[in-house]
């Protein structure tokens, strides 16, 4: 390493094999950002993301499932748009937010909205 830990993906990506014992598995709340590299909303999403993925960590996972490269999950989960933010406590979908907006705050709300009492 080079020191370089401000560039480091903040958001794991998982694939098919992975997503059972990443997401629904885990011990504690994921959300999983269904999305595609071709889409320009999903890049808008990315930076701001990665902030609110660091800023929950380590109490909340952030991961993100390439829909093009995974139709299977993307179908299982009836994603029809991206992004589409799904999370996910011990298993079950707890909380769904399509099309967020791009900034750091909505990103949060919806991230940890499911959570908020």
């Amino acid at each position: 390493m080079h020191g370089k830990q401000a560039t480091a993906d903040a958001i794991r990506t998982v694939d098919g094999d992975a997503f059972d014992s990443v997401v629904l598995e885990a011990p504690g709340p994921v959300t999983v950002e269904f999305m595609s590299y071709s889409c320009a909303h999903c890049r808008a999403v990315e930076s701001p993301l990665q902030q609110v993925a660091l800023r929950v960590a380590p109490e909340q996972q952030i991961c993100r499932v390439n829909v093009a490269e995974e139709p299977t999950l993307a179908q299982e989960y009836e994603v029809d748009v991206t992004p589409t933010l799904v999370t996910f406590m011990r298993g079950a979908e707890v909380g769904r937010v399509v099309g967020p907006e791009p900034d750091v705050a909505s990103l949060l709300q919806a991230v940890t909205q499911p959570f908020q009492v």
